[in-house]
């Protein structure tokens, strides 16, 4: 069995993602997979509407395969810059398309998960969805467009989830700008079909099964993540979190204490570079070449190893400090590849 399967229903182009048992993570082959569906239903007056969702009850998409990963940038890194290379020509596909795409975001929404649903137009989140961007504590970076969107959310918080890797649930996605639409999780499977069977008609379903998400608990956290997160550096956060002195800014410290050093400040550069960009490619091509070298850097082998190999949650990042994260590394990290390993949007 495929692990994505494309068909047409009515006029539907159907999208679903179908490796449960890895809740979905991401191989080189799906994004292909994904991404020749999706070229092929582009100029196909018979499709109107491309419906993404997932089998199985666990969740929309933990991610990217993370040890396939890992084990390539052990080696060469070839495998590894060539997943990324087709994810993120995947992900700019999604982001340019000219047909609705509705991202259906039924349970975990992470990582590669969020680069598939966030270009989306109608992204339905239920009371099972929990999203994500959780790279800094394995050593990666919040890619597959994090530099675009994050930055773009309300105040700072897109600052907050990115480094801290905070889940928030469907109250909160709709908050920050993640979900369009609430849906009742027991109510998808009618939502899908009343879709596939009138996709011209998606607004008026969506308003008809929209429910009610309940309050966002970061609202009563916002100013704090405003004042604190809208900081310009690694050091200058960490010092209004200690001076704040509130339980959560104590939380927040914590959580960030197990988080590596060099992928914190990789992932502010990135959002503040990404913030500036005057388009999604250019954000692209800036993520391609920091995750092109990070993937083979210490932090990210040796935080897979604690976090997802040996589970011993005790990765010893190198350098261990934030003041030991320098600008020469920062530049080399994401510094031009030559012309012609450059990432370049699908012709």
């Amino acid at each position: 069995m495929s692990d994505v399967l494309t068909r047409i229903e009515g006029r539907v182009g159907r999208i679903t993602l179908n490796r449960p048992q890895a809740l979905h993570a991401l191989t080189t082959d799906m994004c292909q997979a994904m991404t020749d569906a999706l070229l092929a239903w582009r100029e196909d007056p018979a499709v109107e509407l491309v419906l993404l969702d997932h089998a199985g009850e666990r969740g929309f998409c933990a991610g990217g395969d993370i040890r396939m990963l890992a084990e390539s940038g052990a080696g060469d890194g070839k495998a590894a810059r060539e997943f990324f290379f087709i994810e993120y020509r995947l992900n700019h596909l999604l982001f340019e398309y000219p047909k609705p795409v509705a991202a259906i975001m039924d349970g975990i929404t992470m990582g590669g998960g969020v680069g598939l649903a966030m270009p989306a137009r109608y992204r339905v989140a239920t009371e099972k969805t929990t999203f994500a961007m959780p790279e800094t504590g394995i050593g990666l970076f919040p890619d597959v467009g994090g530099g675009w969107f994050l930055p773009r959310m309300p105040g700072h918080i897109g600052q907050w989830l990115g480094l801290t890797g905070a889940r928030i649930k469907a109250a909160d996605c709709e908050l920050v700008g993640v979900a369009t639409d609430f849906v009742e999780s027991g109510k998808i499977a009618e939502l899908k079909a009343a879709i596939v069977a009138d996709p011209a008609a998606i607004e008026t379903l969506l308003t008809q099964f929209e429910a009610d998400a309940g309050r966002p608990p970061i609202a009563q956290h916002q100013d704090e993540i405003d004042r604190i997160f809208g900081q310009g550096s690694l050091e200058a956060i960490l010092a209004a979190l200690e001076a704040s002195g509130s339980d959560w800014a104590k939380d927040q410290l914590k959580v960030l204490a197990t988080k590596s050093p060099q992928t914190m400040k990789v992932a502010l550069r990135q959002l503040q570079l990404g913030g500036q960009a005057k388009t999604f490619a250019e954000n692209m091509a800036m993520e391609y070449r920091v995750g092109a070298r990070v993937v083979q850097r210490h932090d990210f082998l040796e935080g897979v190893r604690a976090v997802i190999v040996e589970k011993d949650h005790t990765p010893r990042w190198n350098p261990p400090t934030p003041e030991g994260v320098s600008e020469t590394m920062l530049e080399a990290i994401f510094a031009a590849l030559p012309s012609a390993e450059e990432w370049t949007p699908l012709p």
